[in-house]
């Protein structure tokens, strides 16, 4: 499913395409689970005639801010995708369209038409996705219940080490909680963790302080990777667990073998050699194993119909009570300070910016 960098790709591609045209023509399709809250006739009349003045992303959601409100936003679910014609495609495990499918896609929810002839698409196939109209997309749910993003606003290592102290879940849990870090879902999860050498089932206030650092570099250096190349998994170093992940085959990544377990109610891969449940919990691993490793009968949680996305509804009743008042504290504070669309467009360009400056940094080594 489209996680952080695959969003992202798709905001840059309309960043850079689209900004400052016009909306020539627009065609919603007759969806009710996926068009949510406005009918198909009023979406289509309120994106007519307007301008893109920018696209902005936080975890895994993505707004067209207009010349006025109200804006379109997209949430990806498990098979969103965002097309441009002729110049830009997203593209992840499970896609929903290919090169050579017809134009517009059958999948298309969203059609769009600017002013220069230019065309783009936001297309799902699964039905997890939603698409909305929202006054100040940034003030409401879901985009108002999410935590920082992990991209533009990951938490600084100190605070993100005293954070998991607090923390009486299951680690992998936690990182797709979207309350907590916007934008990790299960595949980035799965590698940060591998990366880090951690289990996905082991209990986040009992990693150590060297655990959480590790951890807290995995997350920016897997995410920032991911988006320097676009989302483009055919650019992902070779020795990532990505590439080997996927339907639960047998095999190993760098020699070492990967099993599946249950954690989150996701299908989770690891590598038993390397991530290892330590402390009390290290006692428990046989039972863990009978209980959680996924038969080949088991549907794959990634594509069960079935599944809820990893959203800011994870579970936390075994966090403390004292947590819960922090958690308290800290989403009054967020909503005082809300980040404003202007300030977050900022973000994207200072991200950007780095962007730009690895790759001419690179560009010079290479001389």
């Amino acid at each position: 499913m489209p996680e952080l960098p695959e969003v992202e790709a798709a905001r840059r591609a309309i960043e850079e395409h689209c900004t400052g045209k016009k909306i020539a023509a627009c065609s919603v399709a007759d969806d009710l689970k996926v068009i949510e809250g406005v009918s198909r006739s009023d979406l289509e009349a309120a994106l007519f005639g307007k301008t893109i003045l920018a696209t902005l992303r936080k975890g895994k959601n993505l707004w067209l801010r207009l010349d006025s409100p109200p804006f379109p936003t997209f949430q990806f679910g498990m098979a969103g995708a965002v097309y441009i014609k002729g110049v830009a495609v997203t593209k992840y495990k499970r896609s929903a369209v290919s090169d050579t499918d017809e134009w517009p896609s059958k999948h298309s929810k969203v059609f769009i038409e600017l002013d220069d002839g230019l065309e783009f698409s936001f297309t799902d196939k699964r039905h997890f996705a939603r698409v909305r109209l929202l006054e100040d997309p940034e003030s409401v749910p879901p985009i108002s219940e999410l935590g920082p993003d992990a991209l533009l606003e990951l938490m600084p290592v100190g605070d993100f080490v005293e954070s998991l102290s607090k923390k009486k879940t299951a680690i992998k849990a936690l990182l797709l909680d979207q309350s907590y870090i916007s934008g990790i879902g299960n595949w980035i999860a799965d590698e940060v963790l591998y990366q880090a050498k951690i289990h996905p089932l082991q209990i986040a206030s009992s990693l150590s302080k060297e655990c959480c650092e590790s951890l807290h570099r995995c997350i920016r250096e897997v995410i920032e990777y991911a988006v320097e190349v676009d989302a483009d998994s055919n650019r992902f170093p070779k020795e990532w667990l990505f590439h080997f992940r996927w339907g639960k085959r047998p095999g190993k990544v760098n020699g070492m073998k990967i099993e599946f377990i249950t954690a989150a109610g996701r299908t989770s891969a690891y590598v038993p050699e390397l991530q290892n449940l330590t402390g009390n919990q290290s006692e428990k691993v046989s039972r863990k194993k009978s209980t959680n490793v996924t038969s080949k009968k088991n549907v794959d949680a990634e594509e069960s119909p079935s599944e809820k996305e990893e959203t800011y509804e994870t579970s936390k009743k075994n966090e403390t009570a004292e947590d819960n008042k922090g958690r308290e504290k800290k989403t009054s504070e967020t909503e005082n300070d809300r980040i404003s669309s202007k300030v977050m467009a900022k973000k994207h360009v200072a991200v950007a910016k780095r962007s730009l400056r690895k790759r001419s940094k690179s560009s010079q080594a290479d001389l």
